[in-house]
């Protein structure tokens, strides 16, 4: 985990997300990349873009800004001994967060969650969503201010089948970087049941060949996956919840057909997703 991904609007929001990046660099000698995004009229973007200059007192005013704000930023002393590169870009954040990544070979996104409804914000429609759907490297949801990212229990919740096994891969490369127990898990329901010496059997097959350390095997039943997974990080006061995105489907695959607001709304505590 040596580059993260932090991108920022300079909401409040935008810094708890770097404040958890702060201490995870601290801790693996990582750099952060702060990355904002200038989402401008198209006419002045392709101005900005062009070689032949010209008055864009509206685009400087906008550049200027952005980098008065990052001064500020850089000023905490949260980000003290860390090497952070500011990077400000005339683009679509959606498309511009990916290509930052993908361009600076960025281990970790890291971003935060707007407004008091939890994720709901974050799932539906916004460039968060995107994000988490699409890219294929691993993304940090933060909603809450955390004075210490320590992860000790990490949920990873999923359905054990064969193409959950990279993601799952990914998981424990992550969990093993933060010193964390990984508590496999496998959420019983009533459409989808079942029982304990099947489900144990999906498990041990899935398993098979993956060497995990520090990590245990559950097997809780609820009504939904999505009120199964939240259940169950209560019951044992998880640190992380982390599962699997599928491309464009996005967490519906895993869902198995839509994605519940019980856990969108409700998950107070922070999401990890990799890619299938």
């Amino acid at each position: 985990m040596k580059k993260i991904l932090v991108p920022t609007d300079f909401s409040p929001q935008a810094e708890k997300a770097l404040k958890v990046a702060a201490q995870l660099a601290k801790k693996h000698e990582s750099e952060i990349y702060l990355l904002h995004m200038l989402e401008l009229p198209l006419n002045l973007i392709d101005q900005a873009n062009s070689s032949s200059g010209g008055s864009l007192p509206e685009a400087l005013f906008f550049m200027k800004l952005a980098h008065k704000r990052f001064k500020e930023v850089l000023e905490s002393d949260y980000l003290e001994g860390i090497t952070v590169y500011e990077t400000v870009q005339f683009h679509e954040a959606f498309d511009g967060i990916i290509e930052v990544a993908k361009e600076n070979e960025v281990d970790l996104i890291i971003m935060g969650s707007h407004g008091a409804s939890g994720f709901k914000e974050m799932f539906i429609g916004s460039n968060t969503e995107k994000v988490v759907r699409t890219s294929n490297i691993p993304v940090l949801v933060i909603k809450n201010g955390l004075k210490e990212f320590k992860i000790d229990n990490f949920v990873f919740a999923t359905d054990f089948s064969e193409e959950c096994k990279k993601p799952f891969k990914q998981a424990i490369k992550f969990a093993e970087s933060v010193g964390a127990k990984m508590h496999l898990l496998f959420i019983n329901t009533a459409t989808n049941f079942l029982t304990t010496i099947e489900a144990k059997e999906v498990m041990d097959k899935f398993l098979s060949g993956i060497e995990i350390k520090n990590h245990s095997l559950n097997i809780y039943n609820d009504t939904s996956v999505e009120k199964g997974v939240l259940n169950y990080a209560q019951a044992i006061d998880a640190d992380l919840i982390g599962m699997a995105t599928h491309g464009r489907k996005g967490l519906s695959h895993f869902f198995n057909g839509s994605v519940s607001e019980d856990l969108v709304n409700h998950a107070k505590r922070p999401v990890i997703t990799f890619k299938i």
